[in-house]
């Protein structure tokens, strides 16, 4: 091939090279500007003008205050919780439970003063007015919010003094619907069925305050002003004619009761909300060697062992009934060693501040009393 020719192929080689760049530059950058008016390139960004607004920011949720805390732990739906305000007062909520007694109230303590109660309103505690106090002798009832404030009053030492409150413990035994009562040497131990049906009106109606055994524990201590209109209903042993007989009458008038209750004779639930289920022991109320119950034969330690079983059944360390209203100094220790703060005995009397706690007198309520007696006794 001569010089001029091959120079001619170079030539030729090199535009037709040179075409295919610009063919492919003209190509490339046309299909980049028809993505470019179309909108296809993925990562391209959007004009300044239609950018997309920023999220609104969450709201911040409002903290749940206390009570509102408790009833959305609980998770039950008849839970109620109670706030306690007044002069000092500085008890945490609790919750109680709606159509029950309450169970959970306090008794605030101050240096020098005396707590008086909880009321309704504010204007109620300022008066200390008996009939909106309230107590775990009255059912729970809350609005539709579920929360509940109480409100607390306070008096003096000398106060609680020159009021001069005596409380009386009624005890009953067994129950009879016979005009003429039972027969033999028991005979006085069995109530008649109308006349207790009277008693309880005449406690339901005469504006009386049921305190409750921690009540009674704090009015003895000095600790808590009772009104002089209280008064205690107990029936001992809890046999077949006080649950057939009596219970019914206190659930009909909503009236608190303790049950003292032989827990190895009954360990069966409390028969009404108003019943409030007791120890009378648990194999104690039996004679013992000296034809004398077994609490003032048995030592201190055998004492402490049946009395913790029955509190286990019972789930309660308040206050125990001694059987056959026996005691002695070894009772006594046994009681305490148990973790009970109180002990009821069949001795005649009322309950004021400073009385013996494991030693606390009764009023017997025997066969043939009425109403009229009743009044004689309690006021």
């Amino acid at each position: 091939m001569t010089t001029h020719a091959r120079a001619r192929r170079g030539r030729r080689t090199l535009i037709i090279a040179g075409a295919v760049v610009v063919a492919a530059a003209v190509f490339g950058g046309g299909v980049a500007l028809g993505a470019a008016q179309v909108g296809t390139t993925p990562h391209a960004a959007p004009p300044a003008d239609s950018a997309t607004p920023p999220a609104a920011a969450t709201p911040t949720p409002t903290p749940l205050t206390a009570t509102q805390q408790l009833l959305h732990d609980s998770g039950d739906p008849n839970a109620c919780a109670v706030s306690f305000t007044g002069e000092g007062i500085t008890d945490a909520p609790t919750l109680e439970s709606t159509g029950n007694r309450f169970l959970h109230l306090p008794i605030p303590a101050q240096e020098g003063r005396v707590f008086a109660g909880w009321y309704a309103t504010p204007e109620a505690a300022s008066a200390r007015d008996v009939a909106s106090r309230i107590n775990g002798a009255d059912a729970v009832t809350c609005g539709p919010d579920r929360e509940l404030t109480v409100y607390g009053a306070w008096t003096t030492p000398e106060d609680l003094t020159a009021t001069g409150t005596r409380v009386p413990i009624l005890m009953y035994h067994q129950f009879t619907d016979k005009p003429e009562g039972e027969e033999g040497w028991l005979r006085n131990n069995f109530y008649g069925v109308t006349a207790w049906q009277n008693d309880l009106a005449y406690i339901r109606d005469g504006g009386f305050y049921l305190p409750t055994w921690d009540e009674l524990a704090a009015f003895i201590d000095g600790r808590l002003l009772l009104p002089p209109r209280s008064v205690i209903i107990t029936d001992d042993d809890a046999d077949p004619t006080w649950l057939n007989w009596a219970v019914p009458v206190v659930d009909q008038d909503r009236l608190l009761t303790t049950s003292f209750v032989i827990t190895s004779a009954r360990q069966d639930p409390t028969p009404s909300i108003w019943v409030q289920q007791r120890s009378h022991t648990h194999a104690m109320h039996e004679a013992g060697d000296n034809g004398k119950g077994r609490m003032v034969n048995w030592s201190e330690a055998d004492i402490a062992a049946d009395l913790g079983t029955s509190a286990q059944i019972l789930g309660a360390t308040e206050v125990i009934a001694y059987p056959y209203g026996h005691y002695n100094d070894t009772a006594k220790a046994g009681v305490a060693a148990a973790g009970f703060e109180m002990a009821v005995t069949t001795e005649w009397g009322y309950v004021t501040v400073g009385s013996d706690k494991l030693a606390l007198p009764r009023v017997r309520m025997n066969w043939g009393m009425t109403v009229d007696d009743l009044a004689g006794l309690i006021g």
